[in-house]
C-alpha cells in the first residue's frame, strides 16, 4: 500500500470476469454462450487522512479491449493519477463484455468509461452516451481493423477464409466484429454461414494469441492492440500475417453519461487534456502507448455508423 498522499481511495472490481475457452467454438449468429473460466476477485487500496471527509468516488469502467488482468495492470496507474488530481476516491470497474460496460454507464453505475467506438455509437443511440475525450496514439487519432492469420497460412484475403475458423473479439467491437461482418454483408453473406466456425474471445489480445497459436484460421483485431503487442513481442509478430485492413476511423473514446454532474465532467475533461503536460502523467500515458488525450469531432465515427447500418444493428 502506498502512503503519503492526501486523501485517496482506489477500488478495483473484477465482477464475474470470464475468459472464454477458445476450443469451445460457437456460431456468432446464435447468441453464443462459450464455456468460460470464471476469474472473480476484488482488490481495494485506501489511503485517507482522518481530518478530511470522504468524498464520493468517481467510478471508471474499462471495456475488455484487452484481457481483464492486463487491463488492471495497465490502467491502475492512470486511475491512481486521476484520483490524485481529482482529490477523491476512484473505483476501477471491469466486466466481461462491452455490452455490460455500456449498461454500467446507462444505469448510472459508472461515471466514466473507456469503450469501443461501436459501443459508443450504440450507447449514444440508446441513452445519449457522450464523448469526453479521445486518446491520440503514435500521433494518430484514428485506427483500423486488421484481419490476421498465422504467418504460415496461405490465405491472402478474407476470400480465402471461407469455411475456415475465425475469431471475433466482442459483438460490440467495430474492429473485432463489425468490420468483417460489414465486408460480408456487402457480399450478401453472414459470418455464421460464411465461416465454418466462429468464436468470441472477448478481448483483442486473446484474439491475437488465438491466431498466433493456430487455434483459429483467422481473426479480426484492433490495430492499436496488435501494434502494441507486436512492439512488446517481435517474436509474436513473426507468427502472424495481416491480410486485410479497414479504412481509418476515430480511436475508441472515453465517454460519460449525459446526466453526469457538469462540474465533474469539466474537471475530468481538463485533467485528461492536461496529462501530457505533466511529466509524471506522461510516463503513465507512455506505458499505455498514448501520446495524449484530445477533443475529437463526431465525424471521425461516420464510417462506423455506416457499417452498423449496413449490418442492420442500427435503424
Amino acid at each position: 500500500m502506498r502512503r503519503g498522499w492526501g486523501s485517496r481511495a482506489r477500488t478495483a472490481v473484477l465482477a464475474g470476469v470470464a475468459v472464454p475457452v477458445l476450443a469451445a467454438f460457437a456460431g456468432c449468429g446464435d447468441a453464443p454462450t462459450p464455456q468460460r473460466l470464471k476469474l472473480t476477485s476484488e482488490v481495494t487500496e485506501t489511503v485517507r487522512r482522518p481530518d478530511r471527509p470522504v468524498k464520493a468516488p468517481v467510478r471508471i469502467a474499462v471495456a475488455p479491449v484487452i484481457s481483464p488482468r492486463e487491463s488492471f495492470r495497465l490502467y491502475t496507474p492512470l486511475l491512481d493519477y486521476l484520483a490524485e488530481r481529482l482529490d477523491r476516491p476512484v473505483e476501477f470497474l471491469q466486466r466481461p463484455t462491452y455490452s455490460e460496460i455500456n449498461d454500467l454507464v446507462r444505469n448510472g453505475h459508472a461515471d466514466v468509461a473507456f469503450v469501443c467506438d461501436y459501443a459508443y455509437i450504440l450507447g449514444q443511440r440508446d441513452f445519449g452516451m457522450q464523448i469526453l475525450v479521445v486518446p491520440q496514439v503514435m500521433g494518430r487519432v484514428t485506427y483500423h481493423s486488421l484481419l490476421i492469420v498465422p504467418a504460415e497460412s496461405q490465405a491472402r484475403s478474407l476470400d480465402d477464409l471461407r469455411r475456415k475458423t475465425f475469431a471475433f473479439s466482442d459483438p460490440l467491437s467495430s474492429s473485432g466484429w463489425l468490420y468483417p461482418a460489414y465486408l460480408l454483408a456487402r457480399r450478401g453473406e453472414r459470418p455464421e454461414t460464411y465461416f465454418a466456425r466462429t468464436v468470441f474471445t472477448y478481448s483483442h489480445d486473446n484474439t491475437v494469441r488465438a491466431v498466433a497459436d493456430r487455434l483459429v484460421d483467422g481473426g479480426a483485431v484492433d490495430s492499436l492492440v496488435y501494434e502494441f503487442m507486436v512492439l512488446q513481442s517481435p517474436e509474436l509478430g513473426r507468427r502472424l500475417k495481416v491480410i486485410g485492413k479497414s479504412p481509418p476511423w476515430g480511436n475508441p473514446p472515453v465517454v460519460v453519461h449525459p446526466r453526469i454532474d457538469p462540474s465533474l465532467r469539466e474537471q475530468l475533461r481538463q485533467v485528461f487534456l492536461e496529462m501530457d503536460r505533466d511529466p509524471k502523467a506522461k510516463r503513465i500515458l507512455a506505458d499505455l502507448a498514448i501520446d495524449r488525450f484530445v477533443s475529437l469531432d463526431e465525424g471521425y465515427y461516420r464510417d462506423v455508423r455506416t457499417m452498423a447500418a449496413r449490418v442492420k444493428n442500427l435503424p
